[in-house]
């Protein structure tokens, strides 16, 4: 385990600072020295990377990042965290006198109900109404599954119900408005598409669990769940990533539990130390009552309150489409079925017909890539030595135009260059060629002005030059900005006009 901790939390150092070159190779594209606060709390929110590190890398490769954007980031996240807890609740008014509500959604999908008591909430500066009826077919979100959606009718009028939720031992059905006549006799209707969908995706975490102990073996446990209308996500113990035969060996074994169409055996009120017996799985660290509900398909029988198909062949297609980890020793997967599962392998199926059309070869679909990006790499090779032999012209080019002011070999010119590293290698050249060197170059990097300036060590310390002063001055000639080392520093712009005007000026600091 404690390996397993010392690999993740390697891992996560590995992605972070890939992350980072790849926002420092951008910052620098763009002439920048500065990562942004909003991007630097990304890494920190997202993937666990630590912002102290964060600042101590960037030190190390003479650029910073933006605290002040890191910490207004921060704020933020704790201001929606406040909004999101902040909610003005109003006492019950009790119509009905209840002790429990009856859930009738096992076996119905509507049924006539009663408002037995309800009350006001305002979160987030929006009012909604808690409505508790005598009896519900509605679920109350619990268990990883979502709660249902619907309305309740009566009149004539339809009051939508926009979530269904569990509090203590009572449903709590969410509405905007209360209906009319709350004392009425109501028709709830729970919106059965949705219902269905959500009962398919439960049911397939159920047969992922069975799959997983099958594939990877008996030391995987749920360590939570997620089961809607949409995808199903399963978290598992597990210390590895799952290699691709794993993974394709899991997801076969789920759709050939679908096709098995094992129908729903289900025993309610069955007495906790009874289902065990059974062989039932309980959830690690779920509290349970003294009388659970046993869901029973096929070899997988596990204690569950959630809603299920009648049999598993309505699931029809189960597609894994990601697995991750989520902390030391627990994994995540995402999973869809039914209808979404069809519709992915119909998009996936398409994008491949396109991709055989722009090939031009149907035959061999794998070989035709390769080519092509074997192709793609010649070019770009090829591309490489030209943008080579251009810089090597330009730079003796250069090296015949060096202006002797002030002590120092000046050269200041704009260059017909379009990368930024190019234009970087250059003057690391130079600045090993020419003496008392002041470099000053501009150029169009992705059609954006951008200035290099290179300065001798020298000059640095003897007459007080700093690049990244210069290039700051210097870039608001083209409504930009920058900075970096003494002796090396880039800065971008927004005005392609002023690249000359902004080379100028940097050279003036020279005279």
């Amino acid at each position: 385990v404690i390996r397993e901790e010392e690999e993740s939390f390697l891992r996560t150092l590995e992605t972070g600072i890939r992350l980072l070159d790849d926002l420092v190779a951008k910052a620098k594209q763009a002439g920048k020295t500065e990562v942004g606060g909003e991007d630097a709390f990304t890494l920190y929110d997202t993937f666990g990377f630590p912002f102290d590190l964060t600042s101590l890398i960037l030190r190390e490769k003479g650029m910073s990042v933006d605290e002040a954007g890191f910490n207004v980031e921060m704020e933020k996240q704790k201001s929606r965290s406040r909004n999101a807890a902040a909610q003005e609740t109003d006492d019950w008014v009790e119509l009905k006198k209840i002790e429990q509500v009856e859930f009738v959604g096992y076996d119905h999908t509507e049924a006539e109900v009663n408002i037995s008591r309800y009350r006001k909430v305002i979160q987030k500066n929006k009012e909604f109404y808690h409505l508790v009826f005598d009896k519900t077919p509605f679920y109350g979100e619990s268990g990883g599954q979502v709660g249902d959606i619907g309305y309740i009718e009566a009149d004539g009028q339809k009051t939508p119900i926009l979530d269904t939720v569990k509090e203590n031992n009572l449903t709590i059905h969410i509405a905007q408005k209360l209906p009319a006549n709350s004392s009425a006799a109501f028709n709830a209707v729970v919106d059965l598409s949705k219902r269905k969908l959500t009962m398919n995706n439960h049911t397939a975490t159920h047969l992922l669990d069975q799959a997983l102990r099958e594939v990877l073996g008996i030391h995987v446990e749920q360590k939570g769940s997620l089961v809607n209308h949409d995808y199903l996500r399963f978290d598992f113990s597990h210390f590895q990533k799952l290699s691709k035969e794993e993974l394709d060996k899991i997801q076969n074994r789920v759709n050939e539990l679908i096709r098995q169409n094992f129908i729903l055996e289900e025993k309610r009120s069955v007495a906790f130390d009874e289902a065990k017996e059974m062989g039932a799985i309980a959830l690690f660290g779920e509290k349970y009552g003294d009388f659970v509900r046993v869901v029973k398909f096929g070899e997988s029988v596990e204690l569950c309150g959630g809603t299920h198909v009648p049999a598993t062949g309505q699931i029809g297609l189960f597609i894994i489409t990601s697995e991750s980890a989520i902390s030391a020793g627990v994994r995540r997967m995402e999973a869809i079925t039914a209808d979404r599962a069809e519709e992915y392998v119909k998009k996936h199926l398409d994008e491949l017909a396109e991709v055989k059309g722009i090939l031009g070869n149907t035959q061999n679909l794998k070989k035709s890539v390769e080519d092509a990006l074997a192709q793609n790499s010649r070019l770009l090779k090829q591309i490489e030595e030209f943008e080579r032999k251009a810089a090597s012209g330009i730079k003796q080019e250069l090296k015949n135009k060096v202006q002797h002011i002030n002590g120092a070999n000046v050269i200041a010119e704009v260059i017909q260059l379009d990368s930024a590293q190019a234009v970087k290698d250059l003057a690391f050249q130079l600045k090993g060629e020419v003496e008392n060197l002041f470099l000053v170059l501009g150029s169009a990097i992705g059609g954006k002005p951008s200035i290099t300036v290179m300065i001798a060590d020298h000059l640095v310390s003897d007459k007080g030059l700093n690049a990244g002063t210069i290039v700051r001055e210097a870039s608001k000639e083209m409504q930009g900005g920058g900075g970096g080392q003494a002796f090396y520093a880039t800065a971008g712009g927004k005005d392609l006009a002023g690249l000359s005007a902004a080379v100028e000026k940097a050279k003036s600091f020279v005279k």
